[in-house]
């Protein structure tokens, strides 16, 4: 009998052979037992290459080893990567840009723990930088690789994993994003601007890019990962409601995913044929679902400011 998490795959990897096979995948935040790790280790049964990343060196090889363990015959390549350091995207960027092979999806998916106010050693807030202003910039420095793989029957694609969480927040403070205000830091709010903010670098992305490069958001589920058992994360999602008072998952109140459904979005976004012509859009449930963006983060003109303090951070324009 299949797993749900073979299953899964095999449904969704069986709908659009087309879209997998021959490219190559690059995939931030991919420790074991998250969605990251998850969707690289079901995209690579198919892929001609994926490319994982992590900050943590022996985490990046326990996973390696744990897909390569699986499958074999997989073409798993480890990248250094710290999202909080734009020095270190830079010099990860550097190293993907000196690969002979082109980058036909970008899934970011790394994330970072709550706690209190955390600055990064270039100023900013951390869960920012680690979920919107590193992505931004690696976005950026790999745009040539990403548009390297164009042809007359494929665009290639920037995938970002946000949250439903977003809509119950204040939406980003942009002036913020460049320059943090310490006094006002809570971890929630951090967190839900930060899941913003993912949403609106998807839209102004897919405007800017006219074509070239089709991006996506998506609301993965509520899934019991690493990230929600980290000592800060735990604490807060006790206090809300989220995980029962032991730290397991309240699945009485909130619908928990396992880690392959929650990842089968990820893997929609990246692959799916019948959402080439809505870049921009807003994934649940592996399906569009536009209609459950709030409104702060679906604002055109919020996503061109954001845009412009963005750029501002990392000191670099982007363009096409």
């Amino acid at each position: 009998m299949e797993s749900s998490s073979q299953h899964i795959e095999a449904t969704i990897f069986a709908a659009w052979p087309a879209q997998t096979g021959d490219k190559l995948f690059l995939i931030t935040g991919t420790s074991l037992n998250g969605i990251g790790f998850e969707t690289a280790r079901a995209t690579a049964k198919y892929a001609n290459l994926v490319v994982i990343t992590g900050y943590n060196r022996e985490r990046l090889k326990l996973s390696e080893d744990a897909i390569k363990k699986e499958i074999p015959g997989a073409n798993v390549r480890p990248l250094i990567l710290d999202l909080c350091s734009l020095a270190s995207v830079r010099e990860a960027a550097a190293e993907v840009n000196a690969y002979s092979e082109p980058i036909h999806v970008l899934i970011h998916n790394a994330a970072n723990g709550g706690g209190p106010f955390q600055a990064t050693v270039d100023g900013f807030e951390s869960q920012m930088a680690t979920a919107h202003i590193g992505p931004f910039l690696l976005t950026k420095l790999l745009a040539p690789k990403l548009l390297a793989s164009r042809s007359p029957t494929y665009t290639p694609r920037v995938v970002i994993v946000s949250s439903e969480g977003h809509a119950h927040g204040p939406g980003v403070d942009i002036d913020a994003v460049a320059h943090p205000k310490p006094e006002e830091h809570s971890t929630s709010s951090a967190y839900l601007q930060s899941k913003s903010a993912n949403i609106l670098f998807a839209i102004e992305l897919s405007k800017r890019a006219e074509g070239k490069i089709k991006a996506y958001s998506l609301h993965p589920g509520a899934i019991y990962t690493n990230l929600l058992q980290k000592p800060d994360n735990k604490t807060l999602l006790i206090s809300i409601g989220f995980l029962k008072a032991d730290g397991t998952p309240n699945d009485r109140d909130h619908p928990f995913k396992t880690i392959p459904q929650g990842a089968a979005t990820t893997i929609a976004a990246a692959f799916d044929p019948r959402i080439e012509d809505q870049s921009g859009s807003f994934l649940w449930d592996c399906a569009v679902a536009n209609d459950k963006i709030a409104p702060h983060s679906s604002d055109p003109e919020r996503a061109k400011r954001l845009w412009a303090a963005t750029e501002e951070a990392v000191g670099e324009k982007f363009t096409f």
